[in-house]
């Protein structure tokens, strides 16, 4: 009980924190987004043939603002993300934000082949491990995969490809966060492609 206060009161502040932070302007972001458009795509839903870049559209306020800041202070490590990040202002990242966060996401889906390991992957998401204290997803990226603002991401629709990436990453320790290494570690790569396909197909739009 008291884990769950405590989780109930960070989730609280964090929502506080968000509500405090400045709203960047949504069309000054669209304009500064262009250079971002070969990797994540216009309007924010990805490009074709790139999976390992993540899509930014529908992702929850404050959190791309929050991974901006991490690139630019070497808290968070990508030799592409540290270039495009180097000349953005505060104010840059508030406006980018603002435009990919108002952004109409696109749905992905699951093949039929991937349905089956799909499934496994919603048990964790879901349910988690009790046997190795695997902890639901949905507790703290809601049960569409909407997230909580500002600490958890949307994942819904996201491409698998990326999903797994980053998993490896938390996993083997590249990818710090306190929350994330712990549980990742203890994912065997079956069900890191599990979840990441099941989020693929979730879509935050929908419930």
């Amino acid at each position: 009980m008291k884990k769950l206060l405590v989780l109930a009161a960070a989730v609280s502040m964090m929502g506080l924190a968000t509500a405090s932070q400045a709203f960047g302007n949504p069309e000054n972001g669209k304009a500064k987004s262009q250079v971002c458009a070969a990797c994540h795509g216009a309007d924010g839903n990805g490009v074709e043939g790139q999976p390992t870049y993540p899509k930014l559209a529908h992702q929850v306020p404050g959190y791309i603002t929050a991974q901006l800041k991490a690139f630019k202070s070497g808290a968070r490590q990508d030799p592409i993300m540290l270039g495009m990040v180097a000349a953005l202002s505060e104010e840059d990242m508030y406006d980018l934000d603002a435009y990919f966060s108002s952004q109409k996401p696109a749905g992905i889906g699951i093949k039929p082949e991937d349905e089956e390991l799909a499934r496994l992957g919603e048990k964790l998401y879901r349910g988690g491990d009790t046997r190795y204290g695997i902890s639901a997803c949905m507790s703290c990226h809601g049960p569409t995969g909407e997230g909580v603002p500002i600490q958890f991401p949307n994942l819904s629709g996201q491409h698998s490809a990326y999903i797994e990436k980053q998993l490896r990453a938390f996993k083997d320790g590249t990818r710090n966060n306190e929350i994330m290494n712990p549980i990742a570690f203890l994912l065997s790569q079956e069900q890191i492609k599990g979840l990441s396909l099941y989020v693929q197909g979730l879509r935050s739009d929908h419930p």
